[in-house]
């Protein structure tokens, strides 16, 4: 089969490589979309060091069961599906208490790390277990289930947080995380959805899909936040770039006994205003993956509440995917998500 492999940092060969069998309990999917993800492009340069070559990348996609193994019963050839991109095992402790994104044997899809290797869906076919798989219903396309897995990070990051009807939200990043979290909050009644960001185009996008009011990250960003929330501050700051101006920011812009939600997570530390946490009693939420939310966004995408087209810039063959790579990692202006085809 054909797949996209990165052989090297900042180097992706579309090459010849073995078609992978199911083993018991598994299904090979033929790939028909592989969405390109933030954490791939921090991959491609060696940043995030959770990409060590040589591995074949993607984990936000969707496909056709081509043949299933031993022991499927509740899965056949031709069945549309997306899946988890966390493989989890089932069977620890708190996978027994439907925490699977903090599985104790847990491995993501297109991951290579210090602890496991596992190869993802920029290619023709990925054998994955039948318990990570969601039937797609019949008004979802391909290109669209790519795009849950993202959602699914935003359906959960809001269903962690303390977030009540009526509340003033803030959302720090508007890529693909940040946007998608615009429409959850604006879905589960959020009165005021306050989104900054450097890029005015994904600005104006973010006031297309529900954001009340937008800000270009500055110096007077939490300023401007205090006068749209009447000098009272935000309810709850959604952090969903990861550095630590953003996180600074997070925690200033809320009012006393607000909420940060952290789901970012580009560096690995940041610093801890502990003082002001304290005395003020702001709540610091971290948020990790999705624990089983697929067939809400699933649902959420087929009824039309949430809006995931408008967030994809460029489908394109998966031949293609060294030079979108390039673009994405150059944050070319106006690119958001390029969705891959291998057919």
């Amino acid at each position: 089969m054909k797949a996209l492999v990165l052989t090297e940092y900042y180097k992706l060969e579309y090459k010849e490589v073995p078609t992978p069998r199911p083993g018991p309990g598994e299904v090979l999917l033929r790939v028909k979309a592989c969405a390109i993800c933030g954490s791939d492009v921090h991959g491609y340069d060696g940043q995030s060091g959770r990409r060590i070559p040589p591995v074949v990348m993607g984990h936000e996609a969707s496909g056709v069961i081509e043949e299933t193994g031993p022991e499927v019963k509740a899965w056949r050839k031709g069945d549309r599906v997306t899946f988890d991109s966390t493989v989890y095992c089932g069977s620890c402790h708190y996978c027994r208490k439907g925490q699977i994104n903090l599985c104790e044997n847990r491995m993501v899809l297109g991951v290579s790390c210090g602890d496991y290797r596992r190869d993802g869906a920029m290619a023709e076919y990925v054998v994955l277990p039948e318990r990570i798989l969601y039937r797609l219903p019949d008004g979802v396309s391909f290109e669209q289930a790519a795009m849950v897995e993202p959602l699914s990070i935003a359906v959960h990051a809001t269903a962690v947080s303390p977030l009540k009807l009526g509340d003033r939200a803030v959302v720090l990043g508007a890529g693909t995380i940040g946007l998608m979290l615009t429409q959850t909050l604006a879905t589960a009644g959020a009165s005021q959805i306050i989104v900054c960001d450097l890029d005015p185009g994904k600005l104006e996008l973010a006031r297309k899909l529900g954001a009340t009011h937008t800000l270009t990250s500055d110096s007077g960003t939490a300023g401007a936040i205090q006068d749209i929330t009447g000098a009272q501050g935000a309810d709850i700051a959604f952090e969903a770039v990861g550095i630590p101006a953003t996180f600074s920011l997070a925690v200033n812009c809320v009012h006393r006994g607000g909420a940060v939600v952290m789901v970012g997570n580009v560096t690995k530390e940041v610093s801890l205003p502990l003082q002001k946490c304290v005395t003020e009693q702001i709540g610091l939420y971290g948020t990790c993956s999705s624990s089983g939310e697929y067939d809400i966004c699933l649902g959420l995408i087929g009824g039309g509440r949430l809006r995931v087209d408008e967030l994809i810039s460029k489908t394109a063959p998966l031949e293609e995917g060294g030079k979108w790579f390039d673009r994405l990692h150059a944050a070319e202006p106006g690119l958001i998500k390029v969705v891959l085809q291998p057919d």
